[in-house]
C-alpha cells in the first residue's frame, strides 16, 4: 500500500510527506484481512480524505505529532489532489466490479498521473 501511495504522490507531484503516507498505510492495512490493490487503494485514499490528512502521533513515541504536509498551503493542495484521486479510485473499483476492466484501468491511469502500466 505504501508503494502505491508513494507512486500516486510522485506521479502527481502531491506535496505530502512520504513518511506520513507510509505510516498511514501501515495503520490502514493493519485493519485489513486481505489485500486487493484497487479496492484497498481506494479505501486508503478515501480514508485519508475522510480524516483530512490529520496529524499523527509518532508510532515509536520518540517524537511528538507530525503532519502530512509542510504548511497549510501545501495541505490545501494535497487535500484537493487527494479528493480527486479518491473519487477516481472509487470509479475504478465500481468499473472493476461491473466487469468493465478497460474503464477501471483508465481511471487507475488517471489516479497515477497517466503512468499506470497498460500491459
Amino acid at each position: 500500500m505504501a508503494r502505491l501511495a508513494k507512486a500516486w504522490k510522485y506521479y502527481n507531484q502531491v506535496p505530502i510527506s512520504s513518511f506520513y503516507l507510509e505510516m498511514r498505510a501501515a495503520q490502514y492495512m493493519a485493519a485489513q484481512a486481505s489485500f486487493s490493490a484497487a479496492l484497498h487503494l481506494c479505501g486508503y485514499l478515501e480514508w485519508l480524505d475522510q480524516i483530512a490528512l490529520a496529524d499523527m502521533n509518532d508510532p515509536m513515541g520518540k517524537a511528538s505529532r507530525f503532519s502530512a504536509c509542510s504548511s497549510a498551503a501545501t495541505k490545501t493542495t494535497a487535500l484537493s489532489n487527494l479528493h480527486t484521486a479518491a473519487t477516481r479510485a472509487r470509479k475504478a473499483v465500481t468499473a472493476e466490479q461491473a466487469w468493465n476492466t478497460r474503464q477501471a484501468l483508465d481511471y487507475l491511469d488517471l489516479v497515477f498521473g497517466h503512468q499506470f502500466p497498460k500491459s
